[in-house]
């Protein structure tokens, strides 16, 4: 029986949800407090990294299942969302032998390259002690993706309101009430709330077992460079010439080569933040690019900022109390499975199991 749902937050997590249990015949309303394409959370912008390779198995099952759904998005869609470029992971030779361990038990493909094969393949990329070319990788045009699910899911029958403040959602009975800041109250059998950066905000008191929750403003920055389309996506992984915990991002889009530091900017408040980049940030950043970006010498980059929602084991939150399905903690590496956690979104809201014990509520806190 279809259900009435309504999705909280209109972002990568929120469409992608919307778009799935619209498939599934469900009745969906998606309320978003910022208007279309809006740059104020995680979302925005032309590009984030879609890959495969993790070091723990259960991300890259979650990566398969999403490739065919990013595919299927673009056809409903009619807008190119994915480009497959491959991509480099290179650094700590344990790191990457544990990529090539993972993808190989996949069935995937991967080659292990030198840094001297590395320059020769991609002349602006430097590579650190180890490398390894994965093909099934590339990039996600982020502000496209959000819109063609977004569209999809309004073809499916869903409904989409910008411009709606969430202030509460309350449990009544069996469903759950949802009221706005003008004093709608809306009900509805269940609730997908996805509201990134405002998680903490909106969700203790209406789930229990949620874990602790940092919001950051991080400050990657683009490197205007004429070719910067055809670069594959790379993680430099800390630990071997290159030291800095978390390591460095990279990746090619239509605005530059994008690189930045993992989870490393202030702790904000995402409704009063200043956006203004932090000089260091980018001089950190113009100082790696300088040693390990032969390609793009010579450029200035061009900040931008973002936040970020990380829990402290950096997994997700996907799972369900009664009617509420909460969908958090996705910054730093979640964008590349937003389809694929749409799908979960929508098996618990109808009830079916629930997903891996890592992404529970009142899972165990991390080991220190």
């Amino acid at each position: 029986m279809p259900l009435r749902v309504l999705v909280v937050g209109g972002g990568l997590m929120g469409a992608a949800a919307a778009w799935r249990l619209s498939a599934r015949g469900h009745r969906v309303t998606v309320l978003e407090r910022f208007g279309p394409g809006h740059d104020r959370g995680s979302s925005h912008g032309s590009s984030r990294i879609f890959r495969l390779a993790y070091a723990e198995p259960s991300y890259t099952e979650l990566a398969l299942r999403a490739l065919p759904l990013w595919r299927r998005l673009e056809e409903e869609s009619g807008q190119p969302v994915l480009t497959l470029t491959g991509a480099v992971d290179h650094g700590l030779p344990r790191a990457v032998d544990r990529l090539a361990d993972v993808l190989a038990a996949a069935g995937r493909s991967a080659r292990r390259l030198s840094p001297g094969e590395v320059a020769d393949r991609w002349p602006g990329l430097r590579a650190d002690t180890a490398a390894l070319y994965h093909p099934d990788a590339g990039r996600v045009h982020a502000d496209d993706a959000v819109a063609a699910l977004l569209k999809a899911a309004g073809q499916r029958g869903a409904e989409v309101r910008h411009g709606v403040r969430v202030k509460e959602v309350r449990r009544t009975g069996g469903g759950v009430t949802v009221v706005t800041d003008a004093d709608e109250a809306l009900t509805a059998d269940a609730v997908v709330v996805a509201v990134g950066g405002w998680a903490p905000g909106l969700l203790p008191g209406l789930v229990s077992g949620l874990p602790p929750m940092r919001v950051t403003q991080e400050q990657p920055v683009h490197f205007p460079v004429p070719d910067a389309v055809e670069w594959p996506s790379f993680i430099h992984h800390p630990g071997a010439g290159f030291g800095l915990p978390g390591g460095v991002y990279g990746l090619g889009s239509v605005d530059g080569v994008k690189i930045g530091l993992h989870g490393v900017g202030p702790v904000v408040d995402p409704d009063h933040r200043d956006r203004t980049p932090d000089p260091a940030a980018v001089d950190r950043l113009r100082a790696y690019a300088a040693e390990w970006l032969p390609g793009i010498a010579g450029t200035e980059p061009v900040p931008l900022t973002c936040l970020y929602t990380t829990t402290p084991d950096e997994d997700f939150v996907i799972d369900r109390q009664g009617p509420v399905t909460v969908l958090a903690g996705f910054s730093g590496h979640g964008f590349k499975f937003g389809p694929a956690i749409g799908d979960l979104a929508a098996d618990l809201v109808e009830g079916r199991p629930g997903t891996a014990a890592r992404f529970a509520l009142g899972r165990p806190a991390p080991a220190r």
